[in-house]
Order: structure tokens, then C-alpha cells, then sequence
């Protein structure tokens, strides 16, 4: 089956963690046996052979660099000027990628199209190599030096964008902040739904979630996010964040990042096997957003594998992304129909593309 993965910092592990994806994971993780850094060494995820074997065929794939206050885990420079030659550098490898067949950029709804009939037999498209489609995605806009830098990565392939990371962004607060957006925020969101971006709601804060979405009028998702009613944290979304995504015919992907999974995760020292985190859970979190709608239109998966962390932080009956194909099963061992799980596992994030570009 199908699988569009809506959230994988790709360019970031291969960039400022020099993992080659061309290579497997087992290759990876034994290229840094011994090493402290980057959290989750050894312990990696992701790479393209697993995810051709796990038929994850389409993907939202990331440029990150933000120069947020204070400074974020990952991916925090000093100046926008810094972050922007970082996602550039980003934006290069993918190009690189894509020259050695291994990744295609999904531009526009004719770019969609044909890569999804190369992907009708995903079985054999994984076989036979073919090329894993990704659309470029920003998470966290503070590497937009101006708002003229928007138009620019427009043209280079960007199309959608999280105006918010971590901590105070120069755009609009991350997650775990109190406040609304900036007065360029506005600005910048206006300028996005002027020029056909989706909005990224994920990481944005309480009130800059509501504020945002006030302002936007174009195409919403959620690449990444789970349940607050589940695990009560603010980098979650509350029922009523899910029911005005759900309003606005969003998609969440829901994440594999253990301590948005299970309550009680204490970060650095719980570990998948104490806690008992399994795939099961995240179908919870599935399970809850389609309760609230009635239907299973609004979910997706947006793993966020190697996001920042390896296997030390992901389900203990996940091994790598291929492993992504066991949530088919467990979405119909509760009872969801073939074409409902076919949704979640790609059609409904396929069905907002094509919202945004048709």
C-alpha cells in the first residue's frame, strides 16, 4: 500500500548529521556505532532503501534552519542570513538526489500525477527504484531573511510552510510560547496565501495557531501532531484545534516521536521498552482524531522519523520505516475499512495537494 509520509527532515540528516541516505540503515547505524552525536547515533531510522521497501513512495520533505530565542535543539543559527544559506545547502542535496534518480520533486498537480501512476504498483515501483517523490516543505520560516525570499523559494519548489519552530521565532511563536504572531508573521501568511503555499499549522502556539488560521484563507495541514486529550502537552493539538482543522478539511499526520505517544515520557531518560511505546499507540492518537470527525478524512502520518532522535525515541516494535506498512493492520484490526486505511495511509494528504493545486 501506498504510503505518503507528510514530515522527514531528510536534508537535515544528510547535511548536518553526513548520513548518505542512498545507503540502508544497518549501514548507517554501523557508520556511527561509537559516536555521541547527532542524538540517536546508531539508532537511525530512515534511508531510502527502507523506504522504498516500506513503499513510502511520496514524501513532505523539509528544509529546517531557524535562528529562533532561545535556541532550539536542532537546526538554530545565529542569523536568518545563516539559516537561509543552510536551507539552500538543503535545497541543493535534494537537487543532488535527485540527479542520482533517487528522489523527484512534486511541484505542481501534473508533477503529482505522473508520479503517482509510476507508483500505482507500489510493490513494483519499490523493485524496480524507482524515484521517491517529495514535496519541499519549511519547517519554521525564520530563514526568510524578507518577505521578498518568500516569491525566490517559491520558484525554487517550496510549498508549504510552518511559520513557527521551537522558542520565539521572528515570525510567529513556536509551540511552547505564549503569544500571537508577529506583525511580519502576518505579514509573511498573507504573502503565502497570496502565492498558493499550504499553511503548516504544526509547532505554532495557541494563540498563533488561531490567529493564523484568522488570516489564511488557502490550504491547511498539520504535517506532524498528535492529541492533547492523549498526551497533554502543548506541542499537541486540544479537541478544539482537531475540530477547526477539521472545519477547514485539514489533514493532521499523526508522529512517531515517542514522547508525543505516550503520556508520562520523561526525555533522556524513559525508553520505548520501560514505557511500553508500540505502534498501537499511535493508532490511539488516529483513532481519536477520527472519533471527533465522524470520519477518517482529516489523518495521515507525518512520522517525523530521525526527526532529531533514532530508534531510542520511536515505538519498540518499529524498527525502520518500512515499519510503517504494520499500521495498514492495525487500523483494520479496529475495524476500519480497506478504502478508509488507503486514506490514511496517503489518499488524504494526495486529496489536499490536489485541493492546493487544482
Amino acid at each position: 500500500m501506498l504510503i505518503f509520509d507528510a514530515h522527514l527532515d531528510l536534508s537535515l540528516n544528510a547535511m548536518e548529521w553526513n548520513r548518505d541516505l542512498r545507503m540502508s540503515v544497518d549501514q548507517i547505524r554501523r557508520l556511527e556505532v561509537g559516536k555521541m552525536e547527532p542524538k540517536g547515533a546508531g539508532g537511525g531510522t530512515v534511508a531510502f532503501p527502507e523506504m522504498r521497501g516500506g513503499q513510502v513512495g511520496l514524501c513532505v520533505a523539509t528544509q529546517i534552519g531557524g535562528c529562533m530565542k532561545p535556541r532550539g535543539p536542532v537546526a538554530c543559527w545565529e542569523s536568518s542570513a545563516q539559516a537561509w544559506a543552510m536551507t539552500q545547502a538543503q535545497r541543493v542535496w535534494y537537487e543532488v538526489m535527485e540527479e542520482c534518480g533517487e528522489l523527484r520533486q512534486i511541484r505542481g498537480l501534473a508533477d503529482l500525477e505522473s508520479h503517482l501512476e509510476k507508483w500505482a504498483d507500489p510493490e513494483a515501483a519499490a523493485k524496480r527504484g524507482e524515484a521517491i517523490g517529495y514535496v519541499l516543505s519549511l519547517e519554521g520560516a525564520d530563514s526568510m531573511v524578507t518577505l521578498r525570499y518568500l516569491e525566490r523559494a517559491w520558484n525554487d519548489g517550496l510549498r508549504a510552510i510552518g511559520p513557527a519552530h521551537y522558542g520565539e521565532g521572528r515570525y510567529a511563536m513556536g509551540h511552547d510560547r505564549v503569544g500571537g504572531l508577529k506583525p511580519e508573521g502576518r505579514d509573511l501568511v498573507k504573502e503565502m496565501d497570496r502565492l498558493g503555499m499550504i499553511l503548516d499549522v504544526t509547532h505554532l502556539s495557541d494563540e498563533s495557531f488561531t490567529e493564523a488560521l484568522e488570516i489564511f484563507d488557502g490550504v491547511v495541514w498539520a504535517s506532524h501532531s498528535n492529541c492533547r486529550q492523549l498526551v497533554p502537552d502543548k506541542r499537541q493539538f486540544s479537541d478544539e484545534q482537531i475540530e477547526i482543522l477539521i472545519e477547514r478539511d485539514a489533514v493532521i499526520g499523526a508522529v512517531f516521536d515517542a514522547w508525543m505517544v505516550v503520556p508520562g515520557w520523561v526525555r533522556g531518560r524513559s525508553t520505548p521498552e520501560e514505557m511500553g511505546v508500540r505502534l498501537e499507540h499511535v493508532v490511539e492518537h488516529i483513532d481519536h482524531i477520527c472519533q471527533l470527525a465522524g470520519n477518517t478524512r482529516h489523518c495521515g502520518i507525518g512520522s517525523d522519523l530521525d526527526g532529531g532522535f533514532g530508534k531510542e525515541q520511536s515505538p519498540m516494535d518499529l524498527e525502520t520505516i518500512a515499519d510503517l506498512q504494520m499500521l495498514a493492520g492495525l487500523l483494520q484490526g479496529r475495524g476500519y475499512s480497506q478504502t478508509d486505511v488507503e486514506g490514511i495511509m496517503s489518499g488524504n494528504f494526495l486529496r489536499v495537494l490536489r485541493q492546493a493545486w487544482s
